[in-house]
């Protein structure tokens, strides 16, 4: 059996209790403003599962380098060494802010894919764009004004351009692509972070959102281009450097362009699966609910190789004290 059947006939299920673990852990510090405790339970509680799970897991996408333990860094190996190779994209945490401030749309996700597959993008920011499944490849381009994409979308959509909604994030950086983007008569839905479920958005009937553009955190990019892999939808990104530092992290883990456009099959090559789950209730998912002596927690698994998306409703004992 191929490494890529075993990993989708075994842990795309499974992979579920890695992110509910951490979202559980997260959400007992939910509005208490402390988002350094939040993060730390998360990972916390992310590596304790992860040694549960019958992989040879190695971190690709993860809370820093070695020297930055006790989180989840990036070379770090996790599971029991006894199944797969496969690379791991995660944030046990996406949305720290959200979860210490009590806010809606933070969550616990984890990519995993067959060894190699997963770009090895620094803790750097990346310029982003995102669409939908069903249009054709290049109706928009991440380097084109924010205002000919939303018109250019328009057009391939067969609608007007004040049907179209612009999800970005609200920073000052962003100022002149909304600027752009409410020009041509277009909607912005502006999110104060999670930037994973803004793009995974765009090919979600129902949200309302039809094209993300901006600048966020590039391991956020290859985690949402990892589920749009198995959901369907476009991406480009591209690295954004701010220090030499940073350069010279990127040139470490062995990238040689440095202004290299990527696009979803770049960022997330291979077979992948995509697990998130609910801290705090948003677009995507519920949050973790308190109902009696239970929580429950809303999670979503995606597999490329089918194209399934499984939403999985648990129960699960109140911890004691």
């Amino acid at each position: 059996m191929s490494e890529a059947a075993l990993l989708n006939r075994t842990l795309a299920i499974e992979v579920c209790r890695v992110t509910e673990a951490a979202a559980l852990a997260a959400y007992r510090l939910a509005g208490r403003g402390d988002e350094k405790a939040a993060d730390q339970a998360a990972v916390d509680a992310m590596r304790k599962a992860f040694d549960k799970l019958d992989i040879d897991g190695t971190v690709v996408i993860g809370e820093g380098e070695r020297d930055e333990a006790p989180m989840l860094f990036i070379g770090e190996k996790v599971g029991t060494g006894r199944g797969p190779k496969v690379d791991i994209a995660l944030d046990p945490l996406e949305g720290t802010t959200l979860t210490a401030k009590h806010m809606p749309g933070a969550m616990a996700v984890v990519a995993l894919a067959v060894g190699g597959t997963l770009l090895h993008a620094p803790d750097t920011y990346m310029d982003k764009i995102a669409i939908g499944p069903g249009y054709p490849e290049g109706v928009v381009d991440l380097d084109a004004d924010a205002a000919d994409n939303v018109i250019a979308l328009a057009k391939a959509k067969g609608c007007r351009v004040d049907q179209i909604t612009a999800c970005i994030l609200d920073r000052p950086r962003h100022s002149h692509i909304i600027a752009s983007v409410r020009k041509t008569g277009a909607a912005v839905r502006l999110i104060t972070d999670g930037d994973v479920a803004g793009v995974i958005d765009c090919s979600e009937p129902g949200t309302g959102i039809d094209i993300y553009i901006g600048q966020g955190g590039a391991p956020e990019g290859v985690l949402a281009a990892a589920a749009l892999r198995c959901i369907g939808g476009q991406m480009q990104g591209r690295l954004v450097f701010k220090t030499d530092d940073e350069r010279a992290r990127a040139e470490r883990i062995g990238l040689k362009d440095l202004t290299k456009k990527y696009v979803t099959t770049e960022l997330a090559s291979g077979d992948v699966i995509f697990a998130s789950t609910g801290v705090t209730t948003g677009s995507m998912l519920n949050g973790v609910l308190e109902i009696g002596d239970h929580l429950t927690t809303e999670t979503v698994v995606m597999r490329s190789a089918t194209g399934t998306v499984r939403w999985i409703k648990t129960r699960h004992p109140r911890p004691a004290g």
